[in-house]
């Protein structure tokens, strides 16, 4: 997601807590506490609302607020959001309660009534009508295996004597409500746990449940959600080779599915949060502390749920991710085997008030009974929500959705509805015909009967037509079937083997808006030979007006892009990171992704004072972060690409930061500044050994700080380091 309004800094954290604020208009998730943050990482008593549709950040400031705590709870009572427990220092585990009203922005603190409630952090917590259930948690050395319930009518705790299979002690685990039955996944007991437990509200009893399917492997400080009829889990400790992993249980038939996320591979979904937002995922936070490394954040992501109603009762694994990664917005999804952007809803012709029989739209082919919806003017929603849902009419499994600017709402309506009907007529089957506005008040809503009610339908114009989004999600094609159709075409138009589409790709990244395909595909030379016809036919396939094929750096000094236009006019791309403007030739420049959590550390530092020697300067990997976000005094840029100068020029002016760079061009171990610097950056790979004396020159004579960057095995780090040394 790319964030406005704050800094997107603000929301590098972990073991903070969330909640999901919907209205009619509008829909934000509700953020509290945490450790990280910008500037000097630690514990938060921050409060933000984030807009995933616009990707607006902005801060509550509200008086009275709790101390900064993390892996604390939040449930959503109403219009209260209840925090519960957390860590306020590594001595201080809470047991209290907090409650924020969010349409006053008024924090209190609750009195503590009813049975103790221990103090704990990294516990779980789950809402069910007006009660909060706690599971677990930690508090120094103790880890919990009580469940207490806070009923926020009473606003009283209560310890539970629970019946049945009852789950071990655990901390860093995760629950969710469904119905009036809690589901808990995981945590960490003296090892990570894999187990699936039920909770029953009603007859107050545990269960572990036996689920079809791949398990989920065994993990911690992993988020839970619920969407639709799938409960799904993320994210987690430890880090496997599952961590693209997308758990589903699908609550019809209780078997697990599996759906692999391919543009998570630079995500570290370790106590963030997940919600749930209409039909996308809404990860926040995340990440880890490493003493080689330093700490990473994961940064916002937003991943579209919808193509998940497409899996079948066979598929059980599934991969989304066979198209793109678009690296300019990172963290978003990659598209999938089905369309994943919610689809454009369409419209239909409005009716007039005094039809006096309710239209079906003509449409060709078999439509199910599941698929229909009643569509009625905006000003008579509210009337025929109210019918639909009292004679059980209205499909609760489905979206209502707005048409025609928002002048038409659309109910989905069940089999029970369409039963009533032929699919080709939609008559009325009473004579009463009411001539003047009517008015659903409870009583004469309760006296109505259906026929009558079917009348009041018709008289303000209601149309029964096919769900537009049903529609569209069984008749949607990924870009990579319409790309392998279409390149089959081509190749038996041409009479070439059907075996040259093992070359086609399953996936690509985005550099701006130049898709690219990796170096692997379309390898034998005869692609060559249609290529005229074939590139414009990939571009089409992909929607993008350039594409690219990767070619390997070069082994050359100035390590030199060979990526090949294929479509288009030019290699010119710009690439927004971390709020910085990056612009390149991508067929002249590499770039590094693999860099972000560094150049963001980087950009942390607090360089007000400070004059920076950069000796491998590119078009400004971390020029830009100490000039932009580190607010260093001045940057001496060593560079000696002419290609990567021009880029580099051109960035410091877009950012407004060129007043504060000297762009020294040519071999750094003579245009190096000597005796001027507090930090020199050495972020070749895989080595910057032969710089080092250059580095060590451009310091000031009492020392400063040398970043020096360089590849090594995991078992020789402390090696390395000594070697530095």
């Amino acid at each position: 997601m790319v964030i406005a309004g704050e800094p997107i800094e603000r929301l590098f954290l972990w073991g903070h807590s969330t909640c999901t604020l919907e209205s009619t208009n509008k829909a934000e998730v509700l953020i509290f506490g945490g450790f990280g943050g910008s500037g000097k990482h630690a514990r938060r008593d921050d409060s933000f609302l984030l807009d995933p549709l616009h990707g607006t950040l902005r801060e509550i400031n509200v008086a009275g607020r709790p101390s900064p705590r993390l892996g604390h709870t939040a449930s959503l009572i109403g219009d209260c959001m209840y925090v519960i427990g957390g860590r306020a220092d590594p001595t201080n585990k809470l047991s209290e309660v907090w409650i924020l009203n969010t349409l006053k922005n008024e924090w209190r603190l609750l009195d503590r009534t009813g049975s103790a409630f221990p103090p704990r952090h990294r516990h779980a917590a789950a809402a069910v009508g007006s009660k909060i259930y706690v599971f677990g948690g930690l508090n120094n050395e103790t880890i919990s295996s009580s469940l207490h319930v806070l009923d926020t009518n009473t606003l009283q705790w209560e310890e539970l004597i629970a019946h049945g299979e009852r789950p071990c002690a655990r901390h860093s685990h995760s629950m969710v409500a469904y119905g009036s039955k809690l589901f808990m996944f995981g945590g960490y007991y003296g090892e990570a746990l894999g187990d699936l437990y039920s909770f029953d509200t009603l007859t107050c009893s545990w269960k572990v449940e036996k689920v079809g399917g791949r398990s989920p492997y065994a993990r911690f400080s992993h988020s839970m959600f619920v969407y639709k009829y799938f409960i799904g889990i993320i994210g987690g400790c430890p880090v496997t080779q599952h961590c693209q992993e997308l758990t589903l249980l699908d609550m019809r038939s209780l078997v697990w599915k599996h759906v692999t996320l391919s543009s998570m591979d630079k995500e570290l979904f370790v106590r963030s949060t997940a919600n749930v937002v209409r039909d996308d995922l809404i990860m926040v936070g995340g990440g880890a502390a490493c003493y080689a490394f330093g700490t990473k954040f994961s940064e916002p992501m937003k991943i579209n749920l919808f193509p998940l109603l497409s899996l079948d009762d066979h598929d059980s694994s599934r991969k989304l991710g066979e198209n793109e990664v678009n690296k300019e917005e990172e963290g978003m999804m990659e598209n999938g085997n089905v369309l994943l952007q919610a689809p454009h809803v369409g419209t239909g012709s409005p009716q007039h008030p005094e039809m006096q029989s309710l239209n079906v739209e003509n449409q060709t082919g078999q439509i199910d009974a599941s698929s229909w919806v009643v569509k009625l003017e905006k000003k008579n929603a509210k009337l025929g929500k109210d019918i639909l849902k009292k004679f059980g009419w209205l499909d609760l499994e489905r979206k209502v959705y707005a048409q025609e600017d928002g002048l038409f709402i659309s109910f989905p309506v069940t089999e029970k509805f369409c039963a009533i009907f032929s699919e080709d007529r939609f008559e009325v089957l009473s004579d009463h015909h009411p001539s003047k506005p009517f008015r659903a008040e409870g009583s004469l809503l309760n006296d109505m009967s259906s026929s009558v009610a079917l009348d009041i339908l018709k008289e303000y114009g209601a149309t029964k037509l096919p769900d537009e989004l049903v529609q569209k999600r069984k008749a949607c094609k990924s870009p990579l079937k319409i790309m392998t159709e279409a390149v089959a075409s081509l190749i038996r138009q041409k009479g070439l083997s059907d075996k040259l589409l093992e070359q086609l790709p399953n996936r690509w990244e985005r550099i701006g808006d130049i898709v690219v395909l990796p170096i692997s595909s379309f390898g034998d030379p005869i692609w060559n030979s249609i290529g005229e016809e074939l590139w414009p036919i990939i571009a089409k396939s992909l929607n993008t007006c350039r594409l690219a094929r990767q070619g390997r750096v070069t082994a050359n000094g100035t390590r030199d892009s060979t990526l090949e236009i294929l479509v288009g006019d030019n290699g010119w791309v710009d690439h927004r990171e971390n709020g910085i403007l990056y612009s390149f030739d991508a067929t002249k420049c590499m770039f590094s992704w693999g860099n972000l959590s560094e150049k963001i550390r980087m950009a942390s530092s607090d360089c007000t004072d400070a004059v920076i020697v950069d000796l491998f300067a590119g078009i400004g990997y971390f020029v830009l972060p100490f000039l932009v976000r580190a607010k260093a005094k001045l940057v001496y840029a060593c560079e000696w690409n002419p290609y990567a100068i021009e880029a580099l020029k051109r960035n410091l002016e877009a950012n407004s930061v060129s007043d504060r760079c000297i762009v020294l061009e040519g071999d750094n171990r003579i245009t190096a500044p000597k005796g001027v610097a507090d930090r020199v950056c050495l972020s070749l790979l895989p080595s910057s050994e032969g710089s080092w004396l250059t580095a060590v020159r451009a310091l000031r004579s009492n020392g400063g700080i040398l970043h020096v960057h360089g590849n090594v095995k995991d078992t020789e780090v402390e090696l390395w380091a000594n070697h530095v040394s």
